[in-house]
């Protein structure tokens, strides 16, 4: 008999730090996944595109189960869920999971590091709503993002939760599809397999975390071997390092038929991972010295070298519109360089009016308010301007339709600017592309992104670098104002522990 299963999703990234809150408008635009979508509509619009709500589809359709699409939403990474959003969704999906009739089973594609206004565990606050409503037998598996900071609450009442493997991550939809054969295998068997859960007590900076360097390359080839014989499923999430609660931490999960098996995985995978600790590391330029690099670099390169704006991504928070990087380009004159994507809308709006050809003087970018970065004023050329509509063909938006609002290239000097009006990572040469820049004829290459971009900015790049202009996403996360954080977690890989302000109000 098919198996009936209920699909939904409620995705955010909160980095606690960031200076803007996610709205339920910016859940609706979606900001590069799918707009909020209900019903068959998640059907139609997810075919194709890499994100775990397409995998549990394509399963699906593998195994004949009738599916009941719920509700599927995310919002590009920013501070804290609004009350108002996160109580909205939540409570549609807890009601149309309550009208959803008999199920065999229920399948969530969730990030794990979701911080609402007020609730620190967005994604177990959510499993614990609906399980309430599912009854406490019914299997509930979940795809996660390797930056989630998986909670004990999150492990209790889901029965299986899986977890990306790359980073960038070019497996979302790849992970659906496990997350629902790990879902069919709890329903075959008639009841959850044993679990096993491990927090690892230190912080990564998420440049460090790119599984195409080591250590976490090899670190992920252990996850990998290590589902065979007894063990059903394996992850190790390496956390987001920027979310004030004492659960933002890396963890380990395994799931096996017995507990001592369980139990003997997630020891050897947290193993792996404490042995590596130290290796968590990397060079990071300043704005002028990583354009003086890269203009070294490039000089006899057929290629571009590409700079990671890495502390303005907003795939971690950032607004997209510091300008740090885009002055240091200014200042050291160089030519055939590009950067984006600059949010600014009043800027595009501008663009907009003028027309392409037209000269601006505008403030550009620069609008959060963070410290040691301020709007760019001057004089800038409209080149190009666009809808913002177009198609990521890259492999992390995996053709996910973009919708940027009114956006333009702008240039001045040897720089040219893709200006956008909704925020989105710099993860897709599409992303130049749509404007009229060929990011393969330019010498360098500013993206406001961390590691995403490399699925398909390296194979065409003659190096990467990593900068650190100003911007509210800390490369190291021991320079962010923790308060809350887990006393005794080390801040950074071999770094300081964290005391807690009650340890160093004793100290003093």
């Amino acid at each position: 008999m098919s198996k009936r299963v209920a699909i939904g999703g409620f995705l955010h990234e909160t980095n606690t730090f960031a200076p803007t809150l996610a709205r339920y408008d910016n859940f609706e635009q979606g900001g590069g996944y799918l707009p909020l979508s209900r019903g068959d509509e998640i059907l139609t619009r997810c075919g194709g595109v890499n994100l775990g709500i397409s995998g549990f589809v394509d399963y699906a359709k593998e195994a004949g189960w009738e599916l009941v699409p719920l509700l599927w939403t995310g919002a590009i990474p920013s501070a804290h869920v609004e009350k108002q959003a996160y109580e909205a969704i939540a409570d549609e999906l807890v009601e149309r999971l309550r009208g959803a009739g008999p199920l065999d089973g229920l399948l969530l594609d969730l990030h794990g590091a979701m911080v609402a206004e007020h609730v620190d565990d967005g994604e177990g606050e959510l499993l614990a709503r609906l399980r309430a409503v599912a009854g406490p037998d019914l299997p509930i598996a979940a795809s996660l993002d390797l930056h989630g900071n998986v909670t004990r609450q999150m492990v209790d009442l889901a029965d299986v939760l899986v977890a990306f493997r790359t980073y960038p991550h070019v497996d979302m939809a790849e992970t659906g599809y496990r997350a629902a054969a790990q879902l069919d295998r709890v329903m075959a068997r008639g009841k959850p397999f044993a679990k096993a859960f491990r927090q690892v007590p230190f912080l990564i900076p998420i440049p460090w975390q790119c599984t195409m360097i080591e250590p976490a390359g090899s670190l992920y080839e252990d996850v990998r071997a290590a589902e065979a014989g007894p063990v059903s499923s394996a992850s190790i999430l390496t956390g987001f390092p920027a979310a004030d609660f004492e659960d933002c931490l890396p963890s380990v999960l395994a799931y096996a038929e017995t507990q001592e098996e369980a139990d003997a995985a997630a020891d050897r995978l947290e193993r792996a991972f404490l042995d590596r600790e130290t290796r968590f590391a990397g060079k990071a330029y300043s704005p002028a010295e990583a354009v003086r690099e890269a203009a070294r670099l490039a000089a006899g390169a057929s290629r571009p070298v590409v700079i990671a704006d890495t502390q303005d991504n907003p795939g971690a928070g950032g607004d997209s519109n510091t300008t740090g990087m885009l002055r240091a380009l200014i200042d050291a004159g160089v030519e055939r360089a590009a950067t984006g994507l600059m949010v600014d809308p009043e800027a595009a709006r501008a663009a907009h009016e003028a027309g392409e050809g037209a000269e601006i003087t505008i403030a550009l970018g620069g609008h959060s308010g963070i410290p040691g970065d301020a709007p760019l004023e001057g004089t800038f050329r409209v080149e190009r301007i666009s809808d913002g509509r177009f198609v990521a063909t890259g492999p992390y938006y995996g053709g996910a339709q973009m919708n940027l609002g009114p956006s333009a290239c702008l240039s001045i000097g040897g720089v040219t600017i893709v200006v956008s009006t909704f925020k989105a990572q710099l993860a897709d040469r599409e992303m130049y592309r749509f404007v009229g820049i060929e990011p393969e004829k330019q010498a360098i290459l500013v993206n406001k992104s961390s590691v995403h971009f490399r699925a398909d900015f390296e194979p065409n790049a003659e190096a990467i670098l990593v900068a650190t202009a100003p911007g509210p996403m800390a490369l190291d996360p021991a320079d962010l104002p923790f308060k809350r954080l887990r006393p005794g977690t080390r801040l950074s890989p071999g770094g300081r522990p964290f005391q807690g302000e009650e340890a160093v109000r004793r100290a003093v």
